[in-house]
């Protein structure tokens, strides 16, 4: 029979998800390909076509892309595509024109994308920021999430926010958590994916639900996601994919503007996404009126002036590289900190761990007490953060009682760091800037340091062993 078909009739009994391109020897002038719960585009070319599961992959070939809806069939020939649904209806569909050039697929000099990526920071938080502040004078008075359809009153009436996603993602939401009830005095949850779908949460219609993936492809929160909007929930997604399945099953959607990110270790997707969590906790304290006009508008200043302080420590990247020739051979590396600090040390000790292969931990600095400075020696190294001035002097008490056990110290802070002289074998100093927003600045001297150890190791940090890009099964 006809091979479309048996690919058609071969769907119908699949179970599971899946991505695949079929081909077959009797009709070798076309490829047909179907995806269910799993990536998929196809890349419109002159005279030939493409599969791939992310765009970057055909962007040398061509910028006009379909993004296969679910259960959706594509057959491909030389000169045009034919689109189909799951029963074997003709689908018209509009091509995706993709902005991004070929040049941000490429390391431009650099030796790895990782750290290509890092230093393309100041300018996808730029663009990330910038598009979402309206300006009075020269200065922001104001967040502009046009793009959502959620007013004043649904932020005044929501009785809670709901936050899941998996890895890097989850952990800028274990931040926005703190900026959340700081600024909105609103109830957060913070959930990992993978968990939150198998624990029948109590979800209710009044809270307002935000999903983080980078690819919007993530198996997880796709699930996480179609079960709020089975429960009613109004769901808000953050992601850097146009066309993705996150953003177009959401009810709202956040794009980050990182542009396409190579190395499978997040790091300009993580600032992103961090920047837009700080506006929509900005704009929703602002709404609910926790937050004056005055310290809203500072405050906003405060985010308009991060890309800026990120070139200033990316400019001092020498004194990361010096620290780590001594360093990237130590049996364990702890993070600690306190607050927001806590929630950076989360990410801060992933990067490390996937890049480098050493082994990594985050605690809550008070929680050191509790079982893990059993652990500390001689062959270890504590880094502390520490961007809060209020909270120095407790994350100073911690660092001493490490430092009498014969480990190694490291201290990001803010300020001078003559709290920290008595402790800190080691200091690296960042920007001062308001401290509920520090983790945008204190997680990039950890991305540096994870990706020096890395080269110093002999280890591919773009491509770190039985890791993928996108999780798209579970």
């Amino acid at each position: 029979g006809d091979i479309f078909d048996a690919v058609l009739n071969a769907l119908h009994r699949l179970e599971g998800s899946y991505a695949l391109g079929v081909v077959c020897k009797d009709y070798p002038d076309r490829l047909i390909a179907a995806r269910k719960e799993s990536p998929l585009i196809v890349g419109l070319g002159k005279g030939e076509n493409f599969i791939a599961s992310d765009v970057p992959a055909v962007l040398e070939h061509t910028r006009e892309v379909y993004f296969l809806d679910q259960k959706q069939i594509a057959v491909l020939y030389a000169d045009h595509v034919d689109l189909f649904d799951e029963d074997g209806n003709k689908v018209i569909k509009e091509p995706y024109h993709v902005d991004w050039d070929i040049s941000s697929a490429e390391k431009g000099g650099y030796e790895h994308f990782m750290l290509k990526e890092i230093h393309e920071q100041p300018k996808a938080l730029t663009d990330t920021v910038r598009p979402h502040l309206k300006y009075e004078n020269g200065k922001p008075v104001d967040v502009d999430f046009e793009e959502l359809k959620i007013d004043d009153g649904i932020w005044k009436n929501a009785r809670r926010i709901v936050i899941t996603a998996c890895g890097t993602a989850y952990h800028a939401g274990v931040v926005a958590r703190y900026a959340f009830e700081q600024f909105a005095r609103i109830p957060v949850v913070v959930d990992v994916a993978s968990e939150f779908r198998y624990r029948n949460p109590i979800l209710n219609k009044d809270d307002i639900f935000i999903v983080i993936s980078q690819s919007g492809e993530t198996a997880d929160t796709l699930a996480a996601l179609r079960l709020a909007k089975e429960n009613g929930v109004r769901v808000i997604a953050i992601t850097n994919c146009v066309g993705s399945t996150v953003s177009r099953e959401a009810d709202d959607v956040i794009y980050t503007a990182a542009g396409p990110e190579i190395a499978v270790a997040s790091t300009k997707a993580y600032t992103t996404q961090l920047m837009c969590l700080y506006l929509l906790a900005l704009k929703s304290g602002y709404a609910r009126g926790t937050l004056d006009a005055e310290n809203y508008r500072r405050l906003l200043g405060e985010l308009a002036s991060i890309p800026e302080k990120v070139k200033e420590i990316l400019a001092n990247q020498s004194e990361i590289q010096k620290f780590v020739a001594h360093n990237f051979n130590k049996e364990k590396i702890f993070f600690i900190g306190r607050q927001y600090d806590s929630a950076t040390s989360l990410e801060c000790a992933l990067k490390l761990k996937e890049v480098s292969y050493m082994h990594s931990e985050a605690f809550a600095a008070g929680e050191l007490k509790h079982g893990p400075i059993a652990l500390v020696d001689s062959t270890t190294l504590v880094v502390g953060i520490a961007t809060d001035p209020a909270l120095y002097a407790k994350t100073a008490s911690n660092l001493e009682e490490v430092l009498t056990r014969g480990c190694s110290t490291l201290v990001i802070t803010t300020g001078d760091g003559k709290d920290f002289a008595k402790c800190a074998g080691t200091i690296i100093k960042i920007p001062n800037v308001e401290s509920a927003f520090a983790s945008l600045l204190s997680v990039v001297p950890a991305q540096l340091f994870a990706y020096y150890c890395a080269v110093q190791r002999g280890v591919n940090p773009d491509k770190p062993r039985n890791l993928a890009k996108s999780v798209t099964v579970e």
